[in-house]
């Protein structure tokens, strides 16, 4: 008979999997702002909101926080790198005033994680401790993370307009919820099944709006629309 351990380490891997698959499911997006030069309506949030939440479970995964949590390491490292090109991506491509932002949000990120790591080094002195302060913290911006989305969501509803809410990210979304809910409940950790837990809400909520307004969406309008304001943005330089 298989043991829990094991079940846990192949829904873990699993889970990898298809976290992978939610962190390469926007090369579609940026593939286009690539060929078409801009970035449009398309909002850098998530992607920012993501790399931050990446660290902190890198961080939260390590030997001297949280022991015996490889697998959390290994996809958010790889998730880590994988938001980064993306945010090169949009800063390649964004106008001056968006790019500010985005540099901004950043440097923002890094100050408050070199704070979380010595407050976490040089204050608390055992995994347990360590690992409920950054528990905490991890649980905080993967919320983060999976609400981030609501900027797009919003304009979804207000547009009546799919366009700008890509599909595949949302069902991976849900997926990825929903697998490391189970991963969590086969040996209980509040801190990942919390946060996951509510990502997989969201990624419900986001196919609903999906379906609700996906015939509504004027995909004819869509390569049009970014080309104008490619023009507009390029006649600008």
């Amino acid at each position: 008979m298989v043991d829990t351990g094991t079940i846990r380490m192949v829904i873990g891997i699993i889970g990898n999997v298809i976290s992978l698959g939610l962190f390469l499911s926007p090369i579609p997006t940026f593939c286009r702002i690539i060929k078409l030069k801009t970035v449009a309506d398309f909002k850098p949030d998530p992607y920012v909101a993501t790399l931050l939440n990446c660290a902190m479970w890198v961080f939260y995964g390590m030997p001297f926080v949280h022991p015996d949590s490889i697998l959390v390491i290994t996809i958010n490292g790889a998730g880590f790198f994988i938001e980064l090109i993306y945010i090169t991506i949009f800063i390649i491509y964004s106008p001056g005033s968006k790019r500010k932002k985005i540099f901004i949000a950043l440097v923002t990120e890094v100050i408050f994680f070199v704070i979380v790591v010595f407050v976490v080094m040089y204050c608390f002195h055992t995994t347990k401790r360590r690992s409920l302060i950054v528990g905490i913290i991890c649980i905080v911006f993967n919320i983060l993370m999976y609400a981030s989305p609501l900027t797009i969501m919003k304009i979804v509803v207000k547009t009546k307009s799919v366009k700008y809410m890509p599909f595949y990210l949302s069902l991976t979304s849900l997926l990825n919820g929903v697998v490391w809910v189970v991963y969590a409940l086969l040996k209980f950790d509040i801190n990942i099944l919390i946060p996951n837990g509510l990502g997989a809400i969201s990624g419900v909520v986001q196919l609903i709006l999906y379906a609700t307004f996906y015939r509504t969406t004027r995909w004819d309008d869509d390569d049009d629309e970014i080309n104008s304001r490619s023009e507009v943005q390029m006649s600008n330089v």
